[in-house]
Formats: structure tokens, sequence, C-alpha cells
């Protein structure tokens, strides 16, 4: 069964904490002097890296061994490809449009509304996604069934997010396929096998930490990463601007699943 070295746990938490406020403030840093926030979105992948290892560093000694090096390396394998992917695609482009509708609207100091607004706000979830990793760290239960099965799904997760990446990199630098909508490969089943992916990555990641008590107590962890992709900051947005530039978006999304693969639905032809 296992138990959680509760007193460890406790005591790591103002240092996964601090990690948490340190890669942000780092992070406003580089995006002030860049002149751009967008740089946000390469931490986010990187962050949680840093907690996790923080998270590794801090347990040695007290969770099992081999769970703890497992939550390091999926989270690691994940944030880090994330976070180069990311960082690739914004090379040579400015603020992410995203963030210059919202920083529009700052009353006074964009910086000062960056901060409430986006720094603070993405810390916090962070830190909160993260919990399955942290707590997962400190789990003194060898590793059972549950854990494999999280691995396969983080493996499927990890599949669907660099292959649908890819796929989608390889059309946006494609001159023929300029205004189009991308309706193939992985595309052709989800809207977003990318975000579909993400999600179950961390799901993934919390079937390793619910494989011993009282790691499936923050199942609201993955929860939350899942709303935020469906419904939340991820696809909704997303798909509000793309059907404002691609104009065939539309027939598109109604024959392609939103979220969860699924086989695209047959065409309606109207009757002679």
């Amino acid at each position: 069964m296992g138990s959680l070295v509760g007193d460890a746990f406790l005591l790591a938490l103002p240092f996964t904490l601090g990690a948490t406020v340190l890669v942000f403030a780092v992070t406003l840093a580089v995006a002030v002097r860049l002149g751009k926030h967008a740089v946000v979105d390469v931490a986010w992948g990187a962050g949680f890296v840093v907690i996790a290892a923080t998270a590794f560093l801090l347990s040695a000694g007290d969770g099992d061994d081999g769970r703890r090096l497992l939550l390091l390396v999926l989270t690691g394998a994940w944030g880090l490809r994330l976070a180069w992917h990311i960082g690739q695609r914004s090379r040579g482009h400015g603020e992410d449009p995203r963030y210059e509708a919202l920083l529009a609207r700052a009353p006074g100091s964009r910086t000062a509304y960056a901060v409430q607004r986006i720094y603070l706000t993405q810390a916090a979830v962070m830190f909160f996604i993260s919990l399955p990793v942290q707590v997962g760290m400190f789990l003194d239960a060898s590793l059972g069934v549950l854990t494999w099965v999280g691995i396969a799904v983080w493996a499927v997760g990890l599949f669907f997010e660099t292959v649908g990446d890819r796929q989608l990199d390889r059309f946006r630098k494609d001159p023929s396929t300029k205004g189009q909508v991308l309706d193939t490969g992985l595309w052709r089943y989800t809207r977003h096998p990318n975000y579909f992916g993400d999600a179950c990555v961390w799901w993934g990641i919390f079937l390793v930490a619910a494989d011993a008590w009282p790691g499936a107590l923050t199942v609201l962890s993955p929860i939350a990463m899942t709303w935020l992709l469906a419904k939340g900051t991820g696809k909704p947005l997303l798909e509000k601007d793309m059907a404002e530039r691609r104009p065939g978006y539309a027939e598109y999304v109604r024959r392609t699943s939103g979220f969860v693969p699924l086989p695209p639905k047959k065409e309606r032809h109207p009757s002679a």
C-alpha cells in the first residue's frame, strides 16, 4: 500500500513553491528585456521540470527511488521537449496576439498588469498541476501495476503531442498550404492532438502517483489541466482565432472531434 512521508513532504513544499516563483521571476526579467511576454510559454514546460528536479533532490532518502526517478524522467522529457518546441516556434516573432490583446486592457503599467494576469496566474496553476509529481516523490511504496498503466498513458500522450506538433510545423512551413486548414495525419481525428496529448501526459503522471496512497488525492490536478486545455485557455481561444482567419475551419469543426481522437464524421451532401 505504501504511505506518504508526510513531514518531509511538508518541509519540501516551501522549496518547490520557491522554485516556482523563481522560474517566473526569471522569466519576467527576460520578457521585459526582450519586450515580449510570450517567453512565459517557454517557461511553462521548463517550470515543471524545475519543480520535479527540486522535489527529486529533497525527497532523497524518503520516497521510493524507482518512483522518484520515473517521475523526474517523465516530467523532464515532456517539459524540456515542450519548452524547446515553443522556443523554436517563437524565434524571430514578436508578442503573441493573445498577450497583446490582454495587455491592451491594462489600466496602468503593462508589466504590473502582466505580473497579475499572466505570471501569478500561471505560477499558481503550475504549482497545483505539479502536485502529483511532488506527492509521488515522497511515496515510499514500490512500483505497482497502476504505475505501468500510467507510463503507457504518458507514452500515448507524448506521441500525440510530439507527432501533432511536427505535423503542424511541416504544414505551416509549406507555402502551398497557406490559408488552408490542416486535416491530415493526427489532425484528421482530433482538432487538437497536441492538447489531447498534453492531457494524457498528466493523467499518466497522476497514475504513477496514484499507485500508492495518498497519491490518488491529487486527481484534481490532471482534471484541472484537462479542463484548461479543452474548455479554458487552450482550445476555445485558439479555435476562436482560427475561425476568424481560416475560411474552411467551420467545415473542419463539423467533421472533426474537438479533443478526443475519433473517426471523422462523414460529410452530408444535399440530395439532388
